[in-house]
């Protein structure tokens, strides 16, 4: 014997609710849906552009996200992360994020929360890939990666398309001459746009 359950729109409440969340899901959504392709276009800008800032190599960066989210932007989890790097809440508020269904606040958001990881583990990769999914205090308690299922499986899917052991930060030089013809040297890209000489 199986049991059907049976939802009835009859009130003027509920079809005004429902048809308040149709359209609430649609603003949301909607946006995005009449993008289509040109949203992973855009993804892959802010991902060159927030890669080169933060000096990581955008590879590590989209591997992150395709294992993620799978490149949903409104991707939540069960655990409550959201968006594309899926940060959680209070990671998302640390970083300065303040929309994390934006897909750049969440990329810079979670790409500056990897960096910091980066430089805590030195760079190896797997302590870095297990403190993003299983947090640090994982880490920290199991001296190493924790042997939970999910993490040991995240680390080997992150590998499967970025095989390096250490992640390594590339740090930029520019060189200009500055407007009082001074040959300068700095890794701050928005310092050398701003006082180079040809502005």
């Amino acid at each position: 014997m199986s049991t059907r359950l049976v939802v009835m729109w009859g009130s003027k409440e509920k079809r005004l609710l429902g048809a308040g969340l149709f359209i609430l899901i649609w603003l949301m959504i909607g946006p995005g849906l009449e993008a289509g392709s040109n949203l992973r276009a855009e993804i892959d800008s802010i991902v060159q552009e927030v890669a080169q800032k933060y000096s990581l190599e955008p590879s590590l960066i989209h591997s992150i996200i395709k294992i993620e989210s799978n490149y949903d932007p409104w991707a939540i989890s069960p655990k409550g992360a959201m968006g594309l790097m899926q940060l959680m809440p209070a990671t998302a508020a640390q970083y300065g994020v303040k929309n994390i269904f934006d897909p750049r606040e969440n990329i810079e958001g979670g790409v500056r929360y990897l960096k910091d990881l980066v430089r805590l583990y030195q760079g190896q990769t797997d302590l870095v890939l297990a403190a993003y999914n299983a947090g640090q205090e994982a880490v920290k308690r199991f001296g190493g990666i924790p042997p939970y299922p999910e993490t040991i499986k995240y680390i080997e899917k992150i590998k499967a398309s970025y095989d390096k052991p250490v992640i390594k930060t590339r740090t930029k030089i520019y060189k200009f001459v500055d407007k009082k013809g001074r040959v300068v040297f700095t890794n701050d890209r928005q310092y050398y746009l701003k006082n180079r000489r040809d502005n």
